[in-house]
């Protein structure tokens, strides 16, 4: 085990919104180190997201993010030969990264003709409270609720 724990590199902001968060989206976005394409995705969506909402598709962008969020998640812990699924708290760094990675995930497998329009679609689902990765978080809630009885057995 190491003795300290990896050091955080500094992201740099992005070009367009000047956002971390979004430099942090688009490196999720990216493929076999493609930043360039990856930030074009990102861009074509949120200009997608604009036309089809007609509000700031960056705003639109955020406000699904934080829909998305979980608050609660289940850990699996093993205790005496039985795995129990127990609810915890989602620490701050992970909350956003989930959020993204299943922004991400459940965009690419809408049906959709290019990336930057499924993504489009995904955002604006999530930013209506609607939408898979909307329902991922619902369902990680639900989990968590559903095992609040072992919640004594946390760490």
């Amino acid at each position: 085990m190491r003795k300290q724990a990896a050091k955080k590199m500094p992201l740099a902001p992005d070009p367009r919104f000047n956002d971390k968060q979004v430099t942090r989206f688009v490196n999720n976005v990216m493929e076999q180190g493609k930043k360039s394409i990856a930030y074009k995705i990102f861009y074509d969506a949120v200009d997608k997201v604009s036309t089809i909402t007609g509000d700031n598709g960056y705003e639109v962008w955020k406000k699904a993010l934080v829909n998305v969020t979980p608050a609660v998640e289940v850990r699996s812990r093993r205790i005496g030969g039985a795995t129990f699924q127990i609810p915890a708290e989602v620490r701050p760094d992970r909350k956003i990264s989930l959020s993204m990675k299943w922004l991400i995930r459940f965009a690419g497998e809408r049906n959709g003709k290019s990336m930057a329009e499924k993504l489009a679609s995904e955002i604006v689902a999530a930013s209506k409270g609607e939408g898979a990765a909307f329902k991922k978080k619902e369902d990680t809630h639900r989990m968590a609720e559903a095992n609040k009885a072992f919640s004594h057995f946390r760490v």
